[in-house]
């Protein structure tokens, strides 16, 4: 189908002209083929009026774990490593194929309401993601979580496995899928199962998704057990040797940020979960000013608790100003560069999408400007860093496809994902509790 989005002021995230006040975007099947004045010579097959509205790049959450929405509310106010250890692990050894999936459809339609497009997942039954991924219409990098076990043949087929994944999805639903190698941490991996993680990337051209110096304590003992930072650590092994999403960065070294610049690895900012589960924030002024691509996630739905990008972004351009006690720190452009355009490049996906632009694939939201807390209209930038909610996002375009439009998504049936949800988190959290 071919789509034309009329009278539409737009933010690109292009470097050289972000924002265009009133314009066309052609989308000609899965991409973006046309941007300025109204082009009678295309000839579209729908017209969807853009007045009192604004398009940007669909945004991109660089780290989450989809199928935890299950553990929502479940364990809140916890230490990460409590939380972890005591709560989340316990439930999610109980968790099914069939939870996963229908935990899966419920962030993803969470993620649709409120603008993300593209998600990088770390869980497990990730052909249930997959296969979620691919009924809603969602673009997502899938990995495997991988976290070593005593017994080798397990270790063993958990490589297997996300092997499996790749020749079975990558590439996968008209491109939208791809995925990446999935070890946990470098204090749940041990440096020879890593380097085994790091054959099969380049064994498969594929990246590495990974958690790195979340905790004081994470880095503490890996000075104890290595005598390096986790960063260093992992240069050492050659994980860095493969394209690397580094989840959190909270606690690095001002030499772990020269390794991370050297080496071209993608931290993800997750300032909520960080925030939530007192674990700081990393020094992303610093990264963002020795010209590393800083990405930004949510983290999962059980330690955010939510998957709103915007609520992201927000936080992302405010909390790091408190910080460094500096209003010029994370400006606003920045913060939507890395829910956009930074995040594509960590996902090895910047050539399709994370700017609106001819050539590319058409992952487009239209974000409603009537709204009180949007007038007046003084920076349309700024608005969309501060002032923009989750639920300002009217229409939501991916791969050229109108998977929701005023509200409503069309590719899920949304009150039945509430209902399988509710009674399976029931299940499994009374469980738990009794």
């Amino acid at each position: 189908m071919n789509l034309h989005i009329k009278n539409i002021a737009l933010l690109s995230m292009k470097e050289e002209q972000p924002l265009m006040e009133n314009t066309n975007i052609y989308i000609e099947g899965d991409t973006i083929t046309y941007i300025g004045e109204i082009n009678p010579d295309i000839k579209v097959d729908r017209v969807i009026d853009g007045t009192k509205k604004i398009a940007m790049p669909g945004l991109i959450n660089a780290h989450t774990h989809l199928g935890m929405s299950l553990l929502r509310n479940y364990a809140d106010d916890v230490p990460l490593f409590d939380w972890l250890s005591k709560h989340i692990w316990p439930v999610e050894s109980k968790l099914s194929a069939e939870d996963v999936y229908w935990a899966s459809l419920l962030s993803m339609i969470e993620m649709i309401y409120s603008g993300t497009t593209t998600f990088c997942d770390m869980y497990f039954f990730m052909d249930e993601v997959a296969k979620a991924t691919e009924e809603v219409g969602i673009r997502g990098v899938l990995t495997r979580g991988i976290i070593e076990e005593s017994d080798a043949e397990i270790n063993k087929e958990k490589l297997r496995d996300t092997r499996k994944l790749y020749n079975t999805w990558h590439n996968k639903a008209e491109g939208r899928i791809k995925i990446m190698v999935g070890p946990h941490a470098p204090y749940t991996c041990s440096p020879s199962y890593l380097k085994e993680v790091v054959d099969l990337a380049k064994e498969l051209n594929t990246g590495i998704h990974i958690h790195v110096s979340e905790t004081k304590k994470e880095v503490e003992e890996s000075f104890q057990k290595h005598g390096k930072s986790p960063v260093k650590h992992l240069k050492g092994i050659g994980v860095f040797d493969v394209p690397t999403i580094a989840a959190h960065c909270v606690h690095v070294s001002d030499e772990d940020i020269e390794i991370l610049k050297e080496m071209k690895v993608s931290p993800v900012y997750n300032p909520t979960s960080n925030a939530k589960l007192a674990s700081g924030f990393a020094p992303v002024e610093k990264m963002i000013k020795k010209g590393i691509n800083v990405a930004l996630g949510t983290d999962g739905p059980a330690s955010n608790n939510n998957l709103n990008m915007f609520e992201e972004i927000h936080f992302a351009a405010t909390i790091n100003k408190a910080l460094n006690e500096n209003a010029l720190s994370v400006p606003a452009f920045e913060a939507l560069k890395m829910a956009t355009i930074n995040g594509a490049r960590a996902l090895l996906w910047e050539r399709e999408i994370g700017t609106i632009e001819v050539g590319k694939k058409a992952d487009v939201i239209l974000i409603d400007l009537n709204k009180p807390h949007l007038h007046p209209k003084n920076d349309l930038i700024s608005a969309l860093a501060y002032s923009v909610q989750g639920s300002d996002v009217d229409t939501v375009i991916v791969n050229g496809k109108v998977i929701m439009e005023k509200r409503e998504i069309k590719t899920v049936d949304v009150e039945r994902v509430y209902y399988e949800v509710e009674k399976r988190a029931q299940n499994l959290i009374r469980g738990q509790i009794s």
